[in-house]
């Protein structure tokens, strides 16, 4: 899910020196989330992450990094322990699928009709 939040994430050095950035998430998911950082990461690195907005924390790994759109990097997080509350929002139910009938709003006129531009 597309989603700004205000994280602070904290990585430990060699020799035990933190060093933390603010940031934003740009994708939050159950398990983790796509943040922009400009911390130099490597895949596997522990992180923590800080949501700003509740002051939750959580240890999170590294799992994807990208040069990004933007120029800033990238970075996919996964939460090392399952945090599915961590956003605060409800995700679909794992056995969910966009065929099932309770994904369908609308019947397929009313789908049909929106295409030509109007109003269900």
């Amino acid at each position: 899910m597309c989603l700004n939040v205000d994280v602070e994430i904290s990585l430990e050095r060699a020799g035990g020196k933190a060093v933390s950035e603010l940031t934003k998430t740009l994708i939050v998911n159950a398990h983790g989330a796509l943040i922009l950082l400009n911390l130099a990461v490597s895949i596997g690195d522990l992180l923590r992450m800080k949501n700003l907005k509740t002051m939750e924390e959580l240890a999170c790994r590294v799992v994807d990094w990208s040069a990004g759109n933007t120029g800033m990097p990238e970075v996919g997080v996964e939460f090392v322990k399952p945090a599915r509350n961590f956003w605060h929002i409800a995700f679909p139910p794992a056995d969910w699928s966009p065929r099932g009938p309770e994904s369908k709003i609308y019947g397929p006129q009313v789908v049909a009709n929106l295409g030509k531009g109007q109003k269900p």
